[in-house]
């Protein structure tokens, strides 16, 4: 992880790009280079305070600013209207952390430790939380593609999801409450759920899915930082990736003409990526560990928490700080490729037990479904 605190050089590059040379593309990579360090910086800080506060405060913590450098961005491409962008980042860090991060994590652990195994507890309530995610997408999505199809008036659009129904608004707020609800009983039950049994822990220790390892792991480190310089470090690297944010989102689209794509490409493969490959780079080292109950519940718990924690949360959010609301219709494509990343997820993890070959094809899928976003629309 040292290489990520000499990234953190790109933090002046990107505000010197921004506001003294003004280049788009040149903003555009010094300030997405700019989220990987800052996020794992951030993701530190977080763990430092975890450590202090003992491992129940510490899920707690973990669960709410997992995935904060991810809710950042999202936040400021709402306040600028970019609610393609906002979708496309969601579905994204979803499939990314299902296909691509499970599937790197399967391979590397696979080729170095042959069959791995993990707590299969934990990949079926992943499972069902993600399939119930899905349905949570679904249903807003065909109720507004049944609607165009109903009224002679409006014309089917299955990219265009930027729309204006006031019912798709009331479902969407609907649904994402029924969400945030369901991902506050999970944290509830992870506190009170009696603990796993040792004898299925591999050795590894339990888990939970907000990406907190067991009790004796995290009493195991002894914190580096004092709880004063750990505020600190998380509320400048904060400070920070709301300023970098602000760069990337403000260029997202003449850097999408400039390079011949489009911001759901972008948005599902680059910005993803960007806020949370720290956090990805610990997941396959676990693995690479021999540790993949700390692997999976990583990749797993990140997008458990995107899909139930941070989708929802947008969506409040928007009402106050959009320029309208931010709805659950997302394009039947992403649908169909999320819907299918889960599915064969599910089919690879259900077992218990994995392999290189089973990692190999996880990246596969990411591969194809990377190929169709870069055409679609």
């Amino acid at each position: 992880m040292r290489i990520l605190r000499y990234m953190l050089i790109f933090v002046p590059l990107a505000v010197l790009a921004e506001f003294v040379f003004h280049n788009d593309l040149l903003i555009f990579a010094t300030s997405a280079i700019a989220l990987v360090p800052l996020a794992g910086v951030l993701g530190e800080a977080t763990e430092e305070l975890a450590l202090h506060y003992g491992p129940r405060i510490g899920g707690l913590l973990n669960a709410t600013l997992g995935n904060a450098a991810e809710l950042i961005i999202t936040i400021v491409a709402i306040n600028a209207g970019r609610y393609e962008l906002v979708k496309a980042s969601l579905t994204g860090s979803i499939i990314g952390n299902l296909l691509l991060i499970v599937g790197f994590s399967l391979l590397l652990g696979g080729l170095r430790h042959g069959v791995q195994r993990f707590d299969r507890g934990l990949a079926g309530m992943s499972s069902s939380m993600m399939t119930l995610a899905v349905i949570g997408l679904i249903i807003p999505t065909m109720f507004e593609l049944f609607s165009e199809i109903a009224d002679p008036n409006r014309a089917l659009e299955i990219y265009n999801t930027e729309v204006t129904d006031p019912a798709l608004n009331t479902i969407s707020l609907v649904v994402a409450a029924v969400l945030l609800i369901l991902y506050i009983l999970s944290i509830v039950y992870q506190f009170t759920a009696p603990g796993p049994d040792p004898a299925t822990e591999h050795g590894h220790g339990g888990t939970s899915h907000t990406g907190v390892g067991s009790t004796e792991e995290i009493t195991a480190h002894q914190p580096k930082w004092s709880v004063g310089f750990a505020l600190g470090i998380l509320g400048a690297s904060t400070l920070a990736i709301v300023f970098m944010s602000e760069f990337l989102v403000g260029v997202v689209e003449p850097v999408a003409e400039q390079l011949g794509v489009r911001e759901l490409f972008l948005g599902v493969i680059l910005i993803p990526i960007v806020g949370n490959v720290a956090e990805h780079l610990v997941g396959v080292q676990a693995a690479m560990k021999n540790q993949m109950d700390l692997s999976m519940n990583i990749s797993l718990g990140s997008s458990m928490q995107i899909a139930l924690f941070v989708a929802p949360l947008l969506v409040f959010l928007s009402i106050f700080i959009g320029p309208r609301e931010l709805t659950l219709f997302f394009s039947l494509f992403e649908v169909m490729v999320l819907g299918l990343s889960v599915l064969i997820a599910s089919f690879i993890s259900l077992d218990g037990e994995s392999n290189w070959l089973e990692g190999a094809m996880l990246l596969a899928v990411y591969v194809i479904a990377g190929i169709g976003f870069f055409y679609v629309g």
